[in-house]
């Protein structure tokens, strides 16, 4: 029976009800979050509207663009596309929702009708203002504070308050930390690419002091392991192979590249200046072998040597190459879609692509045909150049310093030294023009010497224009100048600062100068001075050993220069033949007018400056006079003499080194091609506007320094903090290798088809203190890997594989398989196999037989290297771009044909059959095998155990013993009744097999490791 108290609480309760229900649904309309343009709605206009409506003008319908904020607002005849708040005015939002197929957009024809939630974001975006942004990739880095997080004992530095602070705010947990063991199995892979040893794992364990995660982390980083693993990933970026790709696939010396990007990282160069290094090592004010291996990145690219290619439309594919690969590696941009066309989603145009392209204008290359590597030294040659130049700045201190006993010889010196009446005077001349054939930038400096820097060619001419106050000149004189700015401080430009000076043309106008004696102050053996004059453009003067100290020549007129209106002008063309950029460094010119002889003799050798400072005395000298004679005394000092011998013996043997054992392809700068637009890419269309140097327009420019941008200011531009990019794009990568995925998850492309950063205000913060740092890799690795966050498990919950499947929030480590070369280094480690030498020549592993006969022009065969070089890591495997060896291709590495910014991992059954019968798989399982029983005798559990340790860095489980137990009982029955099969699956591979070892035992053991090389765990980094 109902009573009225019973109904009027059900009425009360009734009423609750609907105030709550009400002031909910009030709380979910006024907590609607906010749209955000670059986040919600950029995506979806560039997927499905920009093709039409973006930044292509060719290809723009309605004369409608949405991608710019002032065009998609402006009216079109009395309508606009948007109206900020008012979606019922805003022919867009009609247009989408248009009852008519015919009339809604996007038309259906094209397969990209937008959804009903998209269609909501763009309503509700319209309703609450339609705020514009510009693409939050060309915003400059903002650092802001790291939020505060509840559970703070769980922050171990700032990346972990950017991820903790969401996961808070999303009600979400952080998976715990991982196991030690999983952390140093984690750790070693991550920074080294390889396993740890049971060693490592057993000496990790037993260090409980509270810092023992942080020095393992510096352990790592230190290994020489860790520069191998950085360069997997940058090789792949830059595209290096050992071969030419397209048509012939012809072999390329390049190893010397690969060398130095796994020193690069070894050293922690900043990566400022790995960018400088490799777009314009040949172009630094002081270059050196490194620098030069390093510009080798410039001719990475794929090449032809067809017969019948068409040399113009080559040069087009290397510059549109050239363009694509830098601006994906330092931008994660697709500037190459606008080769063709403008960009249709984003802002770059055509012309921004040639004007990129013009940056490499200048590298020399052969359009068709073999490209010609350069004699360089080899990665111990360079050590070796390393330890005699610490010796050369030993000796070189020795012979400054200050001694009583120096000082009291250089001041009887002095007095002998004191130029004589009669003696010849020379002017300083200072020319008014100065230009370089080759490109070279040539100043003028106070004192009236020039200095060379930038583009640095085999051979070049330089030009210079003189007017003198002298009449009747009656010689010349050429001072080579060292300088701290040039290869072994010069006065040469060549690495070990010698120089070769071809000829010297000096005219009036028609009228050419010709030589009656020339002399100098030194010459090097068969380059003497005479050459100059000899009119052999083969011959030359040069100075070796004597680089790095002041030499002079002087030339004797046979016919009186002529003076016109006061001044005698002339102009000088210094002809440098020889090759390999043994072009002049700094130099300056001097004249006279006397009719004294004019011999290198007279002044005894002693410099102008030297020679003119000596006038006064020692009272009234300027520092820089009193340095000028005290440097030059020390160059002839009877008492340095043994010094300087030992000087210009490290200069030899430099010499011989630098010649070099290995060939590499490498930048040389000449005069660069005039660029033009292509229309539609036509290589044959000549009718576009020519175009210079330049970046893209919608970006900050570059104010070259001199003249034309060079590929020098396109490096310092690529590492500027006006360059919204490179900082991010590099962070972003490395956060990949050590999570599995980036913060921004498309990290080949930044742009509007990109995707956008889950943590926008940590890739910021990444960014700003990798440039603050230096560019300092190791720095941000360090910081990435001491954090909680990769520390966290990778084990996912049930509600986090549901909720966020793709691990957007962070909440778990990454887990994934290694990537193809760290598979096999894994299972030579294992095996004991791997040889961990660093550097060198590629190698072959074994290969099936008659995988490379569809190559030609010309044919080939493939041979397996033998002895250790069949046991190099992955790294070094020889690269053969259309023929890529089928082990690393099941596993998915690209054949780097374009740039790779992240490898796809597949789940194929070729991968489990490359790791039970590659040879090189069965021949790792055997050795391990061999290991284990000379480590575990006749004890089947205790073998198992050490195939665990070894292979997995953990005891095996019981059920997991249980059944390789019984595997190894069951084989070595089956080759104990058949030793032929025994015998045949033990004889795979070079290694010699232990001799004291039964074949039926070993056999069955190989069975047994040979699973455990074929475990997903064996292969998955957790």
């Amino acid at each position: 029976m109902r009573t009225a108290s019973g109904t009027s609480s059900r009425m009360v309760l009734t009423l609750t009800l609907a105030v709550l229900f009400s002031a909910a649904s009030s709380l979910m309309e006024a907590a609607e979050p906010a749209i955000e343009f670059n986040r919600d709605v950029r995506p979806i206009l560039s997927d499905k509207c920009f093709a039409c409506h973006g930044p292509d003008k060719g290809q723009r319908k309605g004369d409608l663009r949405l991608d710019v904020e002032s065009a998609a607002l402006a009216e079109r005849e009395g309508r606009h596309a948007i109206v900020a708040g008012k979606v019922s005015e805003s022919e867009l939002y009609k247009r989408i929702t248009h009852t008519s197929k015919r009339k809604r957009m996007p038309p259906e024809k094209f397969g990209k009708s937008l959804g009903q939630a998209e269609i909501d974001i763009l309503r509700r975006w319209i309703e609450q203002g339609a705020r514009w942004q510009s693409h939050w990739s060309v915003i400059k880095p903002a650092r802001s504070e790291p939020p505060p997080v509840a559970a703070a004992e769980a922050v171990r530095n700032p990346i972990d308050r950017f991820i903790f602070s969401r996961l808070e705010r999303e009600e979400k947990k952080p998976a715990p930390q991982a196991d030690r063991r999983t952390l140093l199995r984690r750790l070693s892979f991550d920074l080294t690419g390889l396993p740890p040893l049971p060693a490592d794992v057993d000496a990790f364990l037993a260090d409980k002091a509270p810092d023992a995660y942080e020095r393992l982390v510096e352990k790592l980083l230190s290994s020489e392991h860790y520069g191998e693993r950085m360069a997997m990933y940058w090789l792949d970026l830059v595209r290096y192979a050992d071969t030419n790709g397209i048509h012939g696939d012809n072999h390329r010396e390049h190893t010397l590249y690969r060398d130095y990007v796994i020193d690069a990282f070894n050293e922690n160069i900043s990566f400022d200046r790995f960018t400088r290094e490799q777009l314009a090592g040949d172009l630094l004010p002081k270059t050196s072998p490194q620098t030069r291996i390093a510009s080798g990145y410039n001719r990475l690219l794929m090449t032809t040597r067809e017969g019948g290619a068409q040399p113009k439309e080559y040069l087009a594919k290397y510059a549109s190459d050239r363009v694509r690969n830098a601006s994906s590696v330092w931008m994660a941009s697709t500037m190459g879609c606008a080769e063709c066309h403008d960009h249709k989603f984003d802002e770059f145009t055509m012309k921004d692509f040639y004007s990129f392209a013009s940056f490499f204008a200048d590298i020399k290359e052969t359009a068709v045909g073999a490209q010609a590597p350069t004699a360089m030294p080899s990665r111990t040659q360079l050590r070796q150049i390393a330890e005699l130049d610490s010796r050369a700045a030993e000796v070189r201190k020795s012979l400054d310093a200050q001694t009583p006993e120096l000082d009291a010889d250089q001041a009887k010196w002095e007095k002998k030294a004191l130029p004589r009446k009669g003696a010849t005077a020379w002017t300083a001349i200072s020319p008014v023009g100065v230009v370089s054939k080759g490109g070279a930038t040539l100043k003028v400096l106070e004192d009236g010497s020039i200095i060379a820097s930038g583009a640095n060619p085999d051979k070049d001419v330089y030009s210079l224009r003189f007017e003198t106050d002298l009449r009747g000149v009656t010689g010349l004189r050429l001072e080579l100048l060292p300088d701290g700015s040039l290869p072994s401080r010069g006065p040469g430009r060549a690495d070990n600062g010698n120089l070769v000076l071809s000829e010297l043309e000096v005219r009036q106008g028609d009228r050419k100068i010709s030589w009656g004696v020339v002399t100098g102050s030194h010459s090097q053996n068969n380059y003497g001075v005479a050459g100059v004059a000899d009119g052999d453009p083969k011959s030359g003067w040069a100075i070796l050993p004597r680089t790095g100290v002041e030499s002079h020549a002087v030339f004797e007129a046979s016919n009186v220069f002529i003076a016109k209106d006061r001044k005698t002008a002339f102009t000088v063309k210094i002809h440098q033949n020889y090759g390999g950029r043994h072009t002049l460094g700094r130099f300056r010119f001097l004249a006279t007018d006397s009719a004294a002889p004019i011999r290198a003799e007279n002044s005894g050798g002693i410099p102008v400056d030297v020679l003119s400072a000596l006038e006064h005395k020692p009272a009234q000298r300027s520092p820089q006079q009193k340095a000028a004679i005290s440097r030059y005394y020390r160059s002839i000092s009877p008492r340095l003499a043994a010094a300087r011998k030992e000087l210009e013996s490290i200069e030899a043997r430099k010499q011989k080194l630098a010649k070099g054992s290995s060939k590499v392809l490498i930048s040389t700068a000449q005069k660069p091609r005039m660029m033009r637009v292509l229309p539609r890419g036509n290589w044959l269309d000549d009718s576009g506007e020519e175009v210079r140097p330049a970046v893209p327009g919608f970006l900050r420019q570059i104010e070259a320094k001199e003249g034309r941008a060079t590929r020098l200011d396109l490096a310092e531009w690529m590492v500027s903090k006006d360059n919204p990019y490179t900082a991010r794009v590099f962070v972003n990568r490395l956060w990949k290798l050590f999570f599995g995925r980036g913060l921004v998850k498309t990290l080949d492309d930044f742009g509007s088809q990109g995707s956008w950063p889950t943590h926008p205000a940590l890739l910021d913060w990444m960014a700003i203190e990798f440039m603050e740092k230096g560019w300092d890799i190791k720095h941000m690795v360090r910081v990435i890997v001491s954090s909680g966050v990769y520390r966290q498990s990778s084990l996912v919950s049930r509600e986090l594989r549901v909720l966020d499947p793709y691990n957007d929030l962070f909440a778990r480590q990454g887990r994934f398989r290694l990537d193809a070369e760290m598979v096999r280094d894994n299972a030579l480690s294992i095996s004991g196999l791997l040889v961990k030498k660093l550097g060198g020549n590629s190698v072959k592993p074994y290969q099936p037989g008659g995988y490379w006969s569809h190559l030609n022009f010309p044919k080939r065969s493939y041979k397996n290297s033998s002895g250790e070089s069949l046991y190099r890591r992955g790294l070094y495997t020889y690269w053969c771009r259309t023929f890529l060896h089928p082990s690393l291709l099941a596993f998915d590495a690209p054949t780097r044909e374009e740039c790779t910014a992240e490898r796809i991992r597949s789940n194929t059954p070729q991968q489990a059959l490359v790791l039970l019968n590659d040879p090189v798989y069965v021949e790792a399982a055997r050795v391990s095998a061999q290991r284990l029983v000379a480590e575990s005798g006749t004890d089947v559990g205790k073998g198992i155990k050490w195939a665990f340790r070894a292979a997995l860095a953990r005891p095996p489980s019981s059920q997991e013993a249980r059944l390789l137990q019984s595997l190894y009982k069951r084989h070595l029955r089956e080759y104990s009744r058949n030793k032929e099969e025994a015998a045949g699956l033990t004889s795979i591979g070079q290694k010699p097999v232990a001799g004291n070892l039964p074949r039926p035992e070993l056999a069955a053991w190989t069975s047994v490791m040979r699973v455990i090389l074929n475990l997903h765990e064996t292969i998955t980094r957790y």
